[in-house]
């Protein structure tokens, strides 16, 4: 049985490193399990409670998409979109706000952490605190049910939302009689679930104390980590790894016995400085290839854009169908199911069809016969091996007609994407940069098989 696990990170500001041991590295891990049906999504919707400039939002999707790309997510192998571009999201929102009590939102964290700073200044309670603020808990719970996710990694810090997911959840189900939503739940890494930041709190944006993962480079990196606030004990004196932001940040790096070095060398005397290096060099040896990766994404938005977009259309075919649902349990259902009269027929204008993707066949100076596959807007998606013989050229051009995307064979094969029937490479694309670029061919191509598929019917 395949347990569905989803997270998504705050599109406001740029990844660091709490970011990625927190959220982005367990997700990638999860989404190679063949038991696991991975969602991850930037929460762009969320992003707008916190920044008001256009600009930033703009430039942190785009980076936190190169982020979750360059650490290894496979989005042929995970379904990988931008929350903004799933519209049953904010619908499901409103239909759970309307079973949602207000005093389960009033023990939110976050509203009620705003309130008691509004308290101390001696400002009114709701000063400044937006709706946005306040139903922050209901549009988590709809991202998480309207895929019914089994298992939501987050900090320790976000289980209360995990929490207000579930009653919301069995309040809708209770409300309306059916068990519409399964039960989610909190998955924490224990060691790492919440990274130190420089001052020794929480690594957050929101206290401006946070190591860059890509930002500046390994120089930016390493000048964040050398002003991590340590104590005064000189080196020679023995250092207490306790609560020591520097031990763990660099446990959730390390293998345990690279941690058992690091905690000796502590415990002998290391000067701070000469520890900072040390952790430095240990993130950075599992950054650097990353890096590469990110830099080279942020080349290519319209590749990332392709790959957003599939994604997006995935994750629709599930939720579409459940809100649908949704709306007919609450009451918001067609006229039709209340067996009127048969209205007068409405003489309607047919609809063009889209033209499909197209082949074009020739004849190569050797006398045999290939053809290459053209997308709808005239790209070339593959070319065919060579046949003696047109009528398997023909018999060829007919399956990709009738397979669809999601049944084909589609492999990486060095620098191309290659298809395959019963093992045998039967045609090629062209050649890609990285493997990034051609998860997005492979994505085109399995769209441009079901449009042809679709045509056949």
């Amino acid at each position: 049985m395949h347990t569905r696990v989803l997270t998504g990170i705050t599109t406001t500001g740029t990844p660091h490193l709490g970011n990625y041991v927190g959220a982005v590295r367990p997700a990638v891990l999860a989404s190679k399990d063949p038991n696991v049906d991975a969602f991850y999504f930037m929460a762009d919707y969320h992003a707008l409670i916190k920044s008001d400039d256009p600009d930033r939002i703009e430039a942190s999707r785009f980076k936190i998409a190169a982020t979750w790309l360059a650490a290894g997510l496979d989005p042929n192998a995970s379904t990988f979109y931008r929350q903004s571009d799933i519209p049953e999201v904010p619908e499901l929102m409103w239909l759970l706000t309307c079973v949602t009590s207000k005093g389960l939102l009033n023990r939110a964290h976050a509203y009620k952490a705003a309130v008691d700073r509004n308290v101390e200044a001696n400002e009114d309670a709701d000063a400044g605190v937006t709706a946005g603020l306040y139903m922050y808990p209901v549009l988590m719970a709809a991202d998480i049910l309207a895929f019914n996710a089994n298992k939501v990694p987050v900090g320790r810090d976000q289980i209360q939302h995990i929490e207000m997911a579930r009653d919301i959840a069995q309040r809708f189900n209770h409300t309306f009689g059916r068990e519409f939503f399964v039960m989610p739940e909190a998955h924490i890494e224990e060691q790492v679930a919440t990274l130190p930041g420089l001052d020794g709190r929480k690594m957050s944006k929101s206290y401006d104390n946070t190591v860059p993962l890509f930002e500046g480079g390994a120089k930016g990196m390493r000048d964040a980590i050398m002003k991590i606030v340590t104590d005064s004990r000189a080196p020679g004196e023995p250092k207490d790894t306790e609560d020591s932001a520097l031990f763990t940040i660099f446990k959730a790096f390390a293998t345990p016995a690279e941690t058992a070095a690091f905690a000796d060398a502590l415990r002998g005397g290391i000067g701070w400085g000469e520890a900072k290096q040390v952790l430095f060099e240990r993130v950075e040896a599992d950054v650097a290839p990353m890096r590469e990766r990110y830099e080279a994404l942020l080349s290519r938005p319209d590749d990332m854009e392709d790959i957003l977009l599939a994604g997006a259309a995935k994750a629709r075919a599930i939720a579409g169908p459940l809100v649908e649902t949704l709306r007919d349990a609450v009451g918001l259902r067609s006229a039709r199911h209340r067996g009127a009269a048969v209205a007068e027929p409405v003489v309607t204008k047919p609809v063009a069809k889209a033209k499909p993707p197209r082949f074009a066949s020739f004849r190569d100076d050797d006398g045999s016969f290939r053809f290459r596959l053209f997308a709808t807007d005239g790209e070339e998606l593959l070319l065919s091996k060579s046949f003696a013989d047109p009528k398997a050229a023909g018999a060829l051009r007919q399956t990709l007609s009738t397979v669809g995307g999601t049944a084909a064979v589609i492999e990486s094969q060095g620098d191309h994407v290659a298809l395959l029937v019963d093992g045998e490479v039967v045609a090629n694309g062209a050649s890609y940069p990285d493997e990034v670029a051609r998860a997005a061919a492979v994505l085109r191509l399995r769209t441009a098989l079901d449009a042809l598929a679709a045509a056949q019917d």
